[in-house]
């Protein structure tokens, strides 16, 4: 008989929760990166830039501002800053203007006026991160089928487009990654 009510709280239980909604928030950076990145390429550059983009802490310092400014900003005034092409966010470190172009995203601290750039370059058919006057470049297309993706240490590996290639290359970074946690 406990075991029958058991079964039944836990299929209402489950069955709830499924209508009512989240008050975490929606995560709408992260989300906009990784939807950015589900449309750079084919499934291999995508996981290419997927990969970099761990490196390179993009997914952690988007997914830190989703949830300490972003998401707290949706909750308390019920609109997303990041759903609009230019939006100002007041957080609790300063003002941001978030703006989006077709070339990627340019994010703007008013207070200290430090800006973080996303750009595509087409002369070198290349996807890089700008910080102040620093630009690092995490991807370059070679051709159709190659791509020079950064590691860890800062280098460039040109990596086949195949799973073949973008196992070898998570693999290195995986071992470079923990290599470098010792």
């Amino acid at each position: 008989m406990k075991k029958r009510y058991l079964s039944v709280a836990l299929i209402a239980i489950l069955a709830s929760s499924m209508m009512f909604t989240s008050c975490i928030g929606s995560f709408k950076l992260t989300n906009k990166v990784l939807t950015w990145n589900k449309q750079v390429g084919s499934k291999f550059v995508n996981e290419l830039v997927f990969v970099a983009f761990w490196i390179l802490p993009v997914y952690e310092l988007s997914g830190l501002a989703d949830l300490l400014v972003l998401n707290s900003i949706e909750f308390w005034s019920g609109e997303n800053p990041v759903q609009a092409s230019t939006k100002t966010i007041d957080g609790k470190n300063g003002r941001y203007i978030v703006k989006s172009d077709k070339n990627g995203y340019t994010i703007t601290n008013t207070t200290d006026k430090s800006v973080v750039k996303f750009n595509f370059d087409a002369a070198d058919n290349s996807w890089s991160v700008c910080n102040g006057d620093k630009e690092v470049k995490f991807l370059q297309y070679v051709d159709d089928t190659h791509v020079k993706m950064i590691t860890p240490e800062g280098d460039f590996k040109t990596v086949e487009l195949s799973e073949r290639g973008v196992y070898a290359y998570k693999q290195m970074v995986n071992s470079s990654v923990q290599y470098a946690m010792r």
